[in-house]
């Protein structure tokens, strides 16, 4: 289970197929794709592909769509817009906590404004 889930963080393209062919070839186990396809189903992984209509809003009632903060806004500085993000990163011991924050916006630059 722990190199599927080290082959899954290094390549989260790859499905169950591509997993098995892997364990195979590089680490010589003998396994099958139903074993590996029970496995990644047991620790909750899956490959990632573009699912459909995934971009359609709305589908479920209970989904709320919120509004774009920032139309009409004009961005004309440094720090008037700021955007943050938070992640979790798997690594050996469990889970890490990443934040960023990071201005979204600089000053516009003289010779293009001057257009």
């Amino acid at each position: 289970m722990r190199l599927i889930d080290k082959m899954h963080v290094l390549h989260p393209l790859k499905g169950s197929s591509r997993i098995t062919k892997d364990l195979k070839q590089d680490h010589g186990l003998r396994v099958n794709r139903q074993r590996v396809r029970r496995l990644m189903q047991l620790m909750g992984i899956q490959a990632i592909y573009p699912r459909p209509r995934t971009s359609k809003a709305g589908r479920r009632l209970d989904h709320t769509v919120f509004p774009y903060l920032l139309t009409g806004v004009s961005i004309t500085a440094a720090n008037d817009v700021w955007a943050a993000d938070i992640t979790y990163i798997p690594h050996g011991e469990g889970l890490q906590l990443l934040s960023s924050h990071h201005g979204c916006s600089q000053p516009p630059h003289p010779r293009l404004s001057a257009q």
